[in-house]
């Protein structure tokens, strides 16, 4: 398994949002909070700062509500934005001319490119077309239940097996050097769900940083960022969301500057006139919504790989998952990675750490079980 490659920063870290001038002593610090449901990716970003004053955290605020609209457009791939070549722009290009883009969308397909060669695929951005697929009968579903209160339809096998024709790092070039990206073939597409979130959760974590921030929150949708140590010295702590409901199913401890990141089959889903749910996580293997557990959760230093990973266990069986888990934290001592697997009782598999909750079955890694809070 190669090494993850990501973006390090050096940064020289204050001891909150800023210090007086006169005295180079750092000033009180006040938690401040902020929610803003319409800079991105259809969902809301929530900010917690302990700072110095409103202003200055209104200031925090606004750039990162504006990194996150600024990544939504370059990450998307249905809309076109004036002035901007982004992930539509390369996929309508495809086949015929190689798009110059921005550094962000370079470091993002570089880093998931990566994933794929890690996971052996299972993780794969070019998985566009199959994608598509599915986002069409989902959001088809949404339309007609709203309309006439009937179940949508499935995907043909044969569309599936179409669609899986087109998939593969092969098509793709990624230019560095000159910030170019070019598809070869006009029926591959590229859709980066699977880790732009929390890509863009960690970019907005290293500019609060850049700007002196030491004691933080960034919440991406879920895609949790904490920064630094809270300031009353109790560990930081994150619910996992209930499968089943609104709420947590449990509690986790955290430790200074880490991540977590869940993926379940709650988050985008319809029901099918089978009466099943088809959820959006989609194995690589059967073409179809991952069925192993209802939800997996990462918690690591690094909120993209912890977002891109999230997605890449929930279409691995717990062994197979574990087993990668062990070798991602050999080969990256600098990231490592734990995890929370959540599974029905009907699907439950052999954890060495886990236990049973509201029906639901949790394992998790070792390193977890003093962090959890029942």
């Amino acid at each position: 398994m190669k090494k993850i490659i990501i973006m390090c920063l050096t940064l020289c870290l204050l001891s909150g949002c800023s210090t007086n001038n006169d005295t180079k002593q750092p000033t009180e610090l006040t938690k401040y909070s902020a929610m803003d449901f319409e800079s991105g990716f259809d969902t809301y970003l929530s900010l917690i700062v302990w700072c110095e004053s409103q202003e200055a955290f209104d200031e925090l605020f606004e750039i990162s509500t504006n990194l996150f609209t600024k990544y939504h457009q370059l990450f998307d791939i249905y809309n076109n934005y004036e002035g901007i070549n982004n992930l539509k722009t390369i996929n309508d290009m495809a086949g015929i001319t190689e798009v110059i883009v921005e550094q962000e969308i370079i470091d993002m397909l570089l880093l998931a490119k990566n994933f794929s060669e890690l996971s052996d695929n299972e993780f794969d951005i070019t998985m566009g077309s199959v994608f598509k697929v599915w986002h069409d009968y989902r959001t088809d579903a949404e339309d007609i239940f709203m309309d006439t209160g009937e179940f949508g339809d499935l995907p043909k096998d044969v569309e599936l097996s179409d669609a899986a024709k087109n998939i593969g790092w092969e098509y793709v070039t990624i230019n560095d050097e000159n910030n170019t990206v070019f598809i070869s073939d006009e029926d591959i597409s590229l859709d980066v769900g699977g880790i732009a979130k929390g890509y863009a959760a960690e970019m907005i974590a290293v500019q609060l940083i850049e700007k002196g921030v030491t004691t933080a929150i960034v919440d991406a949708g879920g895609n949790n960022r904490i920064i630094g140590e809270k300031i009353d010295d109790t560990p930081w702590r994150v619910g996992i969301q209930h499968p089943q409901g609104d709420g947590s199913l449990f509690t986790l401890d955290l430790k200074a500057n880490s991540s977590v990141v869940t993926s379940g089959d709650y988050q985008r889903f319809y029901i099918a006139k089978d009466l099943e749910k088809y959820h959006h996580i989609i194995d690589p293997d059967t073409l179809y919504p991952a069925t192993y557990f209802r939800s997996i959760s990462i918690i690591t230093n690094n909120s993209a790989i912890a977002d891109a990973l999230s997605t890449t266990l929930f279409t691995m069986n717990y062994e197979d998952g574990l087993a990668f888990v062990d070798e991602f934290n050999e080969q990256n001592p600098e990231n490592i990675i734990e995890v929370v697997w959540i599974s029905d009782l009907n699907k439950q598999f052999d954890a060495q750490y886990s236990f049973i909750k509201d029906d639901l079955y949790v394992g998790y890694t070792k390193n977890l079980h003093d962090s959890i809070n029942k």
